[in-house]
């Protein structure tokens, strides 16, 4: 597959699946997360598996017409536990991916990468966000906006490999991606220009697969193929990216944030480079965020 040009091609594809994927939520007495778990449920398309305060659950339970088995609810009040409890889930194949509840994400991550009971795949860990936007003609992954603050070239490597990684677990064949500089030659003084060559050079050798690297190109280059040929700049990636890598969270933040205030995006957030998907997102998520992200999750789980 080439790519998927919006989130009901996504549900679609999910929907399609040879089975419901089950979400562990960790602490799951979090009313916006069980509005979203309730309603990717009723439509068929996750199933849920609840650690958390039992007391403070059923209640949610109720007030959102969610039923589910008391096999697949467990009780552990205290945060850190239930974060343990969830990993420990997902490592006896009982869920396919986790979500964040009513804990703090410190909290939920300590257990994902414990060396000897976590989903830890020596990997660096890092964010994506998948957005589709009227502006463009196909769903865009921007990272990384939320995990890794100032990356070095090798993590950007490693960025860059989980987004492509999470895109191949979509179904795509050769994702395009763009590394991010405010330039489009190298310049010794801007160190994201540098970095996008050798990003590029690493793909060419092998080093990095599965994709098509580009680097150091602009956004806008990257974005709108006219700018491309106005600049007399040629590459595959040109006005056809999948994936924007971008040099650090500030630029990540802005980028994802300008996205869908100002540009109307419907974006769903996922933490990658563990051995499952994990849903984080933010208390300020809307809940229709919150349920294109278990949807993103599903597909890629």
């Amino acid at each position: 597959m080439e790519y998927y040009k919006d989130w009901d091609e996504v549900i679609k594809s999910v929907r399609g699946g040879d089975k419901v994927k089950k979400v562990v939520v960790a602490s799951g007495q979090d009313d916006h997360s069980i509005e979203a778990v309730a309603k990717v449920a009723q439509d068929g398309l996750v199933s849920p598996v609840l650690v958390g305060d039992i007391n403070l659950i059923k209640p949610l339970l109720d007030k959102y017409g969610l039923k589910v088995d008391p096999e697949n609810i467990h009780h552990q009040p205290d945060p850190n536990e239930a974060a343990k409890t969830s990993v420990k889930l997902i490592k006896e194949n009982k869920g396919d991916f986790l979500m964040k509840g009513s804990l703090e994400t410190s909290q939920l991550l300590k257990a994902v990468v414990d060396k000897e009971n976590g989903l830890g795949k020596g990997r660096l860990m890092s964010h994506v966000a998948y957005q589709q936007m009227p502006a463009y003609h196909k769903m865009l992954v921007s990272t990384d906006g939320g995990m890794v603050v100032n990356p070095d070239l090798l993590q950007k490597k490693e960025i860059l490999q989980n987004a492509v990684d999470t895109l191949l677990a979509l179904g795509y064949d050769k994702p395009k991606v763009a590394v991010l500089a405010a330039v489009e030659k190298v310049n010794p003084k801007m160190p994201e220009s540098v970095d996008g060559e050798a990003l590029k050079i690493m793909n060419q050798k092998g080093e990095i697969t599965g994709c098509v690297v580009e680097g150091p190109i602009s956004m806008d280059l990257a974005l709108v193929k006219e700018k491309a040929v106005i600049k007399k700049y040629e590459s595959p990636v040109a006005g056809d990216a999948d994936i924007l890598l971008v040099p650090n969270i500030v630029t990540g933040n802005c980028v994802g944030k300008a996205f869908i205030e100002m540009a109307g995006a419907k974006m769903a957030g996922l933490i990658v480079g563990a051995k499952v998907p994990i849903v984080v997102t933010s208390r300020a998520s809307s809940a229709e965020e919150k349920y294109l992200s278990l949807i993103l999750a599903a597909a890629g789980a």
